[in-house]
């Protein structure tokens, strides 16, 4: 009886606001307080029950047909799950809330987990296009929409932002990341975790962030997916857990675990990573979640025998939440009875669980994301806006001969051609959430669009790309015989004053399972672009895809090329804002674009290595068939205007701790068109205690000029910039001397030398 009252007094603690202003909700100040609370009326059953993941298979708002789907809700009802995923509406979440709220003893709500990755209605540009527009705070908004077209549609969760660094076009999942680069990328994850939790999750509008995956997922061997990863200590920490770090730092509710091992210990076992690191050292408070099935998994990689011995090797290391992997739920009880899993560890778990259900305000009323007045207000057309504004920002100019762009008056005949330019799917993406299939502005349709009437447009498209079904689940089948098309695009190509040419790849190219050792234009593509020159050389070359392509052909033969990527609801109306001029491209690459595949992995922030530079010889780091650097540097992109910098000045040539030095330069726009440049600092550090890369990205600015305009833009840098992971295995500074390095891209740069007193 005593135990019911205390119950019975806490739900009432609970649910007192519910009803209340959206904004009044539970304070951080007594969320830990709430949490023991619940946890000290808990079975273990329960408690285990909060740890167990079930993917939304059925139709919640009917009967559960199926077998399994019967056992699932009667679980549901016994409060034995603490979270699901793939629950699609308010009316889902709605009804699978209740089944927990009216049946269970102690109505703790669940979490609705979904993959909102770039857009949930609403999509924009996939994550390594937006990234391209090095715009921190269009990034903020993408994700602020994206969440609040979630929460109005029963989402409260999201897994996202993918924060792998990836230095390998042949992953397929380089897509869903920001790049090469752990600064940019450390950057890109607290814009978007700001964006998701509107830096505080007890507003409806928000949901919570996670931050994928933990870690090292971005560097499998061979560029394969879930494959394994061979780094060490001072890879991990100076390359893949900075923007981890600063995605923790930044509050992000969850975490996930990856599938890959590194050095022989899968990540969802690795009690450094999950236990020392990031809930010791880094002293955060979320909870780590599974990637699907990654926990039984551990069976496959022959770390664990079964699935009980699966999940005591996850919860030991420190795996909160298993994701429909089966292996909690069926024998996490019998491993705490049998001590092979402490009753400290599981207590910490679901403490760490509960208290984001707490933050999100589910205590307080657990149909919050269950409102569908939410939906009624969004305005879509502002939202596709915005789309629009982030896709121009994106796309990125690499080559502009003669300058053949923007499209001058003087053309009155465009032939548009290629399997992608008519294409109103694949822009929107792989990882597209509730997207519509078919939805985007195509290229064609953008330019029918905003083009003076008095031009000519003509279509052809000359071949397909892919070959048979196309979706998530199953890889594209590519044309690569197909041909029957070519003549008519070559005829209207031959007829025009400009040819557009729209190739790359199909949506389902790149995303997870999508890994290719070609990373060149697919299937007949490249020998329709040969054809097209042959009878007009006027082209300009519009690349939608996904990935960092091998263009080495049409770098060399083609006058102009822009990189579009898969751009998103608004691609076409974003491309033709473009190509006619209404705005000036200012986009800059994530990644370093490949002379050929078998460069990859290729990044810029290389170590020099003992032989680095002697290309005339052929004892030096290098390929005797091939360039080593890139075709298109991380940083490059050009504008339709020119910019000039300056010389650079350095406040000081000593640096010490707590007086920081500033750099400066001029930057003038010496064109006739008003632009933005993305200025880029770069950082060497000369002599240290164990190899530093040959630069390092350490800050970026925008600045927006006038043309004859000049502005000179200063960088302060201070002690922490020059920190690193050192012999000594932890973060700090060393004395010594340095580089500092400014420019428009990472290959193209000014320098000069400074060093730091300690």
């Amino acid at each position: 009886m005593k135990k019911r009252y205390l119950l019975g007094v806490f739900l009432l603690s609970c649910f007192i606001a519910k009803g209340q202003d959206s904004t009044i909700k539970s304070s951080v100040k007594n969320v830990e307080a709430k949490v023991d609370s619940v946890l000290a009326l808990m079975t273990l059953e329960e408690k285990v029950g909060q740890l167990v993941q079930y993917n939304g298979s059925w139709d919640l708002t009917g009967p559960a047909s199926e077998m399994n789907n019967k056992q699932k809700e009667e679980n549901l009802k016994a409060g034995k799950v603490g979270a699901m995923l793939n629950v699609l509406s308010v009316e889902a979440t709605k009804e699978a809330q209740k089944l927990v709220m009216e049946n269970s003893r102690l109505k703790i709500p669940l979490m609705f987990g979904y993959d909102v990755i770039h857009g949930y209605t609403t999509i924009f540009p996939v994550p390594l296009a937006e990234t391209a527009s090095w715009d921190l705070e269009a990034m903020e908004k993408t994700a602020e929409i994206a969440a609040l077209e979630s929460a109005a549609n029963g989402v409260n969760w999201t897994f996202s932002p993918m924060i792998d660094v990836s230095r390998d076009a042949r992953w397929g999942r380089i897509m869903e990341g920001s790049g090469e680069d752990p600064y940019l990328t450390s950057k890109v994850a607290v814009a978007k975790v700001k964006g998701y939790q509107s830096n505080d999750l007890a507003n409806p509008r928000s949901i919570a962030a996670t931050a994928k995956h933990f870690a090292g997922y971005g560097f499998g061997e061979a560029g394969r997916d879930y494959n394994t990863v061979h780094i060490g200590e001072n890879e991990l920490h100076n390359t893949i857990l900075p923007p981890f770090k600063e995605a923790a730092k930044a509050g992000v509710a969850t975490f996930m675990n990856a599938f890959n091992d590194i050095d022989g210990t899968p990540a969802t076992a690795h009690k450094t990573l999950q236990r020392e690191i990031l809930k010791k050292e880094w002293d955060w408070d979320g909870f780590v979640v599974s990637d699907w099935g990654s926990i039984p998994e551990m069976i496959a990689h022959g770390l664990a025998r079964d699935k009980k011995h699966a999940a005591q090797i996850a919860l030991n290391a420190g795996s909160d939440m298993d994701m429909e992997g089966g292996a909690y739920e069926s024998s996490l009880v019998s491993l705490v009875e049998e001590g092979k899993v402490s009753q400290e560890y599981i207590d910490d778990a679901v403490k760490r669980v509960l208290r984001v259900k707490f933050k999100l305000g589910l205590f307080d009323d657990p149909y919050l994301y269950a409102n569908p007045e939410l939906l009624e207000n969004i305005s879509f057309e502002e939202h596709r806006n915005v789309a629009r504004d982030v896709a121009k920002k994106s796309i990125v100019l690499l080559k502009n001969e003669n300058d053949l762009l923007p499209i001058q008056d003087s053309i009155k005949k465009i032939a548009v051609i290629g399997p992608l330019a008519d294409d109103k799917d694949t822009p929107i993406g792989n990882w597209r959430a509730q997207g519509e299939a078919n939805s985007a502005v195509s290229l064609l349709e953008g330019l029918k669009n905003n083009m003076n009437k008095d031009v000519e447009i003509s279509y052809a498209k000359g071949a397909d790309l892919g070959m048979g079904e196309r979706s998530f689940l199953m890889p594209l089948k590519i044309n690569e015989t197909d041909t029957s098309g070519f003549q008519e695009a070559i005829n209207k190509a031959s007829e025009a004053d400009l040819v557009i040419i729209a190739l790359g790849e199909d949506a389902f190219q790149t995303g997870e399972g999508r890994s290719q050792v070609d990373v060149g234009l697919a299937g007949v593509q490249q020998e329709l672009l040969k054809e097209i020159r042959k009878v007009n050389k006027n082209i300009v070359l519009m690349l939608i895809n996904g990935r960092p392509l091998e263009i080495t052909y049409a770098s060399e033969n083609i006058p102009a090329i822009v990189e579009a990527w898969q751009l998103g609801s608004e691609s076409g109306n974003a491309i033709a804002d473009v190509l006619l001029g209404d705005y000036n491209p200012s986009g800059k690459l994530p990644v370093s674009f490949p002379r050929a595949v078998g460069q990859e992995p290729l990044y810029y922030n290389q170590k020099s290595t003992g032989r680095p530079s002697n290309p005339t010889h052929v004892t030096y780091s290098g390929y005797t068939d091939e360039k080593k650097d890139a075709l298109y540097p991380f940083g490059f992109g050009l504008s339709y205007t020119n910019f000039e910098y300056g010389d650079l000045t350095i406040s000081a040539e000593e640096l010490t701790p707590g007086s920081p030095i500033e750099v400066s330069f001029s930057l003038s726009n010496t064109g006739e068109k008003e632009g933005k440049e993305i200025v880029q600092l770069y950082i060497k550090d000369i002599v240290a205690s164990t190899t530093r890369p040959v630069k390092e990205l350490k800050g970026f600015e925008a600045v927006q000029l006038a043309p004859g305009e000049t502005k000179t833009v200063t960088f302060e840098i201070n002690e922490e910039m020059l920190q690193f992971y050192t012999a000594n295995e932890k973060w700090e500074s060393e004395a010594g001397e340095f580089e500092v390095m400014i420019g428009g891209n990472s290959r193209d740069l000014q320098t000069v030398k400074f060093s730091l007193k300690k």
